[in-house]
């Protein structure tokens, strides 16, 4: 199933003749509640998760696996249920990032060569991260660089014991081969749904770094969002706001985020 299962399963209304019939599939089908109550309580199959409930029906992901997670993240669980409860009378898809991207971990992550694939597409986006790159000609520019993106290069070459090389044009750049080697080792630990939220985060932000910083904590979702949106807030400031791209890009990339910060949460 796709990476972003949700935004493509509720644009049509059939089902492929191979599904599972689930409840997700089932919401897919019809695009209309059809349930009354969404609870949380411990799994039947798996003691130590927290299964998601419609009507007392177990809610599972697009691939027919329980949509269960681990006791230990609680309020995941609890924001999962909240989308749900919250769907009225026609499902809005995009209403449902914590769920999608919990269904990700669960339906993929696990898998051995899939979580080599995914980490060897996520790694190239260091090979060009955005924040990398700098403009020296915009003071507006050079002062939002300044203040979201150094941080987030200073902290991860210290975390992590590595060079970040700055570049100011297109051409001839290469980040350590030393550099690429330590964070591909560390997000091999990730887990499933670690590397889930780091997925989603570098889709949005389009920056492995800003991604990497905000599941490890070292960032907020609104913190990675503004440096995400550098370039287009520093345009922002020089030429003002376009009506329906700029507000609408501000709440989908937090929206995103959001579920990022939820996932990778101790809670």
């Amino acid at each position: 199933m796709h990476i972003l299962f949700i935004k493509r399963a509720f644009t049509t209304t059939r089902l492929a003749a191979n599904a599972p019939v689930t409840q997700t599939n089932r919401a897919e089908a019809t695009m209309k509640r059809f349930w009354k109550s969404v609870d949380v309580s411990p799994s039947k199959q798996d003691p130590e998760t927290l299964a998601i409930t419609l009507d007392k029906r177990p809610l599972k992901t697009p691939l027919g696996k329980p949509l269960a997670v681990p006791n230990t993240k609680p309020l995941l669980a609890a924001l999962i249920a909240h989308e749900w409860d919250s769907q009225e009378n026609v499902i809005k898809p995009h209403a449902l990032p914590v769920t999608s991207l919990a269904s990700r971990a669960l339906d993929g992550m696990h898998i051995e060569n899939v979580h080599a694939q995914v980490r060897d597409a996520l790694l190239k986006y260091f090979d060009t991260d955005t924040i990398c790159f700098h403009e020296h000609h915009h003071p507006s520019l050079v002062r939002l660089q300044d203040a979201h993106w150094k941080p987030i290069i200073d902290w991860a070459q210290e975390k992590f014991g590595v060079e970040i090389r700055i570049f100011t044009d297109l051409m001839g750049n290469v980040q350590p081969p030393e550099t690429r080697k330590a964070l591909g080792d560390w997000i091999a630990k990730y887990d499933a749904w670690q590397l889930a939220a780091l997925e989603r985060a570098v889709y949005a932000t389009k920056s492995f770094l800003i991604a990497l910083a905000l599941v490890e904590g070292r960032i907020t979702a609104e913190e990675a969002a503004q440096a995400a949106h550098v370039e287009v807030n520093s345009q922002i400031e020089r030429w003002g706001e376009v009506e329906d791209s700029h507000d609408v890009d501000y709440h989908d990339i937090r929206r995103q985020l959001g579920s990022v910060a939820c996932l990778s949460s101790k809670a």
